[in-house]
């Protein structure tokens, strides 16, 4: 079967253009649209139920080898109504943050919830992303609240974009599973989750309580948002403040600490396990 020719050949397309500047945090919030590269991305933003504003997937940019190699993926986004694109590797290269791409780029809308949804939605376990800067970090952290069973995630006004490509690929397509809401003050989102019965946690090495104490003590069955800062200097003292208690993950080995993903891993896992033992508390009542 002979592949059909490419409808963009250009890298001065307007098309091309406009697609590479969502590279830019600012034209992201413009036009309220991102990039997501690769099968698997463009697969969950076609799974996705898009919200208010229309359909997830927008536009699908498809080299015509990787049509062919994944023909049931591309008929399923132009089934979705999603307007199909193909371009040559040259201008899928161009468009692409990656080193390597995998000839499928998709133009998404915006996902994020407005945070009194979340609220409303009373979670039992929710990640707060407060001045986590790096994007690989915060995509990964998303990764692991999503594989940890976690109801919502929240990245605060002073934390990276959600729609930075590195956050979107380090997410691995958990970005398009669960509620995240943006944009919230550390100390709005800290005071309206504790208000709700929430029992929120900072994650910090030097915390004064335990995990394991935490947990063999039973003080984890309830309703946890966990508190996560930056790798490098952590969460600030008036942050820690704000929260019910900063807890620390026990170093059992010779490790100096934990990279903040690992530590977020540890963290969610504990309290998901915790809530769904048989004493656990299943909802806010």
């Amino acid at each position: 079967m002979t592949s059909p020719p490419a409808d963009l050949t250009s890298l001065r397309s307007a098309r091309v253009t406009a697609a590479r500047k969502l590279a830019k945090r600012s034209f992201r919030a413009k036009e309220r649209r991102f990039l997501a590269e690769g099968p698997q991305a463009v697969r969950e933003a076609v799974a996705h139920q898009g919200g208010p504003e229309g359909r997830t997937l927008v536009e699908l940019y498809v080299t015509p080898e990787a049509e062919e190699r994944h023909a049931e993926l591309v008929a399923a986004a132009r089934a979705a109504g999603a307007s199909l694109l193909r371009a040559t590797p040259q201008v899928i290269a161009e468009m692409s943050d990656t080193v390597t791409p995998q000839g499928l780029i998709g133009v998404c809308r915006f996902l994020d919830t407005p945070f009194e949804q979340v609220l409303a939605a009373r979670p039992r376990l929710v990640a707060v992303l407060a001045h986590v800067r790096d994007p690989g970090n915060a995509g990964t952290v998303l990764r692991c609240a999503d594989a940890a069973g976690a109801d919502a995630v929240v990245l605060t006004d002073a934390s990276v974009d959600l729609y930075n490509p590195k956050a979107v690929r380090a997410s691995a397509g958990s970005l398009f599973h669960l509620p995240v809401a943006v944009g919230v003050p550390v100390e709005t989102s800290v005071a309206r989750l504790r208000a709700q019965g929430v029992r929120v946690l900072a994650a910090d090495g030097a915390g004064e309580h335990d995990l394991d104490a935490e947990l063999d003590e039973g003080r984890m069955l309830g309703p946890t948002a966990w508190v996560f800062g930056n790798e490098a200097w952590g969460l600030p003292e008036e942050t820690r403040a704000l929260t019910d208690a900063v807890v620390r993950v026990p170093i059992h080995g010779r490790a100096e600490s934990l990279n903040l993903a690992t530590a977020a891993a540890v963290c969610l896992y504990a309290s998901a396990r915790a809530q769904r033992s048989p004493a656990g508390c299943r909802s806010v009542t």
